[in-house]
């Protein structure tokens, strides 16, 4: 079954905010987003923060870029940010939210990679299960709900307000507002149902 233009775009979104946190952006990349299209939104905050990203990527330099990701996210000890959701939603100490996630990925047909470096709650790791979850299972709109109001929606808000409010990140604050815009949207798109 073919996918709508609109499921393809969203499912698009996820994954290119899937690379920006899994690891800092090429030169190609970067070249690639530089020069990309304006974004066709209705939401005017989502094509505002897609077109700040854009011509930010036009004139970064990849060496900078990947420097500000190893100091902001990955750091000596522990990192300035951290990219694993579980830092933003746990309330106690003994709970273990790797868990719970894991089975509900099980449950959804989906497991960590043998070679995935990075644990399951991992921001890459869970906008990449929410890609396959809308373009390769094309699950309905209500499962793609549970999952992002359960695993991406709480933390989202504190995740990206970190990476504003860092001063490690300048290139990433960018990469932060358009996340949270678009994490913003799919909030209100699911609020619809």
């Amino acid at each position: 079954m073919s996918l709508a233009p609109e499921e393809q775009a969203r499912a698009n979104f996820y994954a290119l905010l899937s690379r920006f946190f899994y690891g800092s952006p090429d030169a190609g990349l970067l070249a690639a987003l530089g020069q990309a299209d304006e974004l066709e939104a209705d939401d005017e905050i989502i094509a505002a923060r897609w077109r700040e990203l854009s011509k930010a990527a036009a004139s970064a330099d990849p060496e900078a870029v990947r420097e500000e990701y190893e100091t902001a996210f990955v750091g000596t000890g522990r990192a300035p940010i951290t990219l694993y959701t579980s830092a933003y939603s746990v309330r106690y100490t003994n709970e273990m939210p790797l868990a719970p996630l894991r089975g509900e990925l099980a449950a959804l047909g989906l497991a960590r990679r043998n070679e995935a470096a990075e644990p399951e709650d991992h921001i890459a790791a869970l906008c990449d299960a929410m890609r396959h979850l809308i373009a390769e299972q094309q699950r309905d709109l209500e499962e793609q709900r549970r999952f992002f109001e359960r695993w991406i929606q709480p933390i989202a808000e504190p995740l990206c307000d970190a990476i504003e409010k860092s001063e490690h990140t300048s290139f990433y604050k960018l990469v932060g507002r358009t996340a949270k815009a678009f994490f913003s949207l799919e909030h209100s798109a699911f609020e619809m149902l």
